[in-house]
C-alpha cells in the first residue's frame, strides 16, 4: 500500500476560486490535473479510481471541480471549452505552489469536454513545453478545436470504448491533425463511461504506463 497524503487546497482562476484535492505519494515521479466531464466534478467515482491507481504508479494527482456550483447548472458552461481550459491553465500555474515542489513534471488527464480542455491547455503557446503527456478518457478532444490540435506537441493517448463508435471516429479524425506522438487505445466491449467490469481499471493501467513512460523520459531529456 502506497502512502500517499492528500489535502483540500483551493485554485484562484480569475474571479472565482475552485475547490479541489491534491493526493502526492511520498516522491511522486510527477503530478497529473484532472479535467472532469460536463456534469461531473472532483468527487467523480471513475476519476478517482484512475487517480488511486496513478497513485500505486507514484504519481500524484489534483482532482478539482472547473465550474462553481452555480455556473455548473446549465449546458453552456460545462461545453465552454474556452473557459474549462482557462481554468485548467490557472491550476496547472498554482500547482507548484500547492505541491510545494519546483519545476514538477506535468500531465492532464482529461473526461468527456475535459479531454478537450485538457489539449486546448496542453497546446497554448505558454503551455505546451510544461506538460510532459496528456490522457484523455471517452475524450472529446475534437472539441479542442484545429488550432490546438495542430499546435499541441504533448504525447496524447486517447482511450475510447469500442463500444462508443461515435466518439470512436471522433478521436480517430483528430488525430489525423496532430503531429504530437499520439496513441488510439480502444477498449474492447467498453462503453462511454467505461461500467464494464475491468474497463475502468484497463483506463487506469494504461494512464500510468502513458505518464510513467513520458514522465521518465521528459527528466532524462531535463538531465542532458
Amino acid at each position: 500500500m502506497k502512502l500517499v497524503t492528500a489535502q483540500q487546497v483551493m485554485i484562484d482562476a480569475d474571479d472565482v476560486v475552485l475547490p479541489g484535492e491534491l493526493a502526492l505519494p511520498d516522491a511522486p515521479r510527477g503530478i497529473v490535473l484532472f479535467a472532469h466531464g460536463s456534469g461531473s466534478s472532483r468527487h467523480s467515482p471513475r476519476n478517482r479510481l484512475v487517480a488511486s491507481m496513478l497513485h500505486d504508479a507514484d504519481i500524484g494527482t489534483l482532482l478539482f471541480d472547473l465550474l462553481t456550483p452555480e455556473e455548473d447548472t446549465g449546458l453552456t458552461r460545462r461545453f465552454d471549452i474556452a473557459l474549462l481550459s482557462d481554468r485548467l491553465s490557472a491550476a496547472t500555474e498554482s500547482i507548484e505552489r500547492l505541491a510545494g515542489q519546483r519545476d514538477p513534471r506535468l500531465g492532464y488527464f482529461g473526461a468527456s469536454t475535459g479531454a478537450a480542455a485538457a489539449v486546448r491547455a496542453a497546446a497554448a503557446p505558454a503551455a505546451h513545453r510544461r506538460i510532459d503527456a496528456v490522457v484523455s478518457r471517452g475524450g472529446r478532444v475534437d472539441l479542442a478545436g484545429h488550432d490546438a490540435l495542430c499546435r499541441l506537441a504533448s504525447p496524447l493517448l486517447m482511450i475510447v470504448g469500442e463500444a462508443d463508435p461515435v466518439v470512436v471516429n471522433l478521436n480517430a479524425h483528430a488525430a489525423a491533425w496532430m503531429s504530437c506522438e499520439k496513441r488510439l487505445e480502444v477498449i474492447p466491449g467498453a462503453t462511454h463511461l467505461f461500467e464494464e467490469p475491468g474497463a475502468l481499471e484497463q483506463v487506469g493501467k494504461l494512464a500510468a504506463g502513458w505518464f510513467v513512460r513520458h514522465f521518465a523520459a521528459a527528466e532524462r531529456k531535463r538531465e542532458t
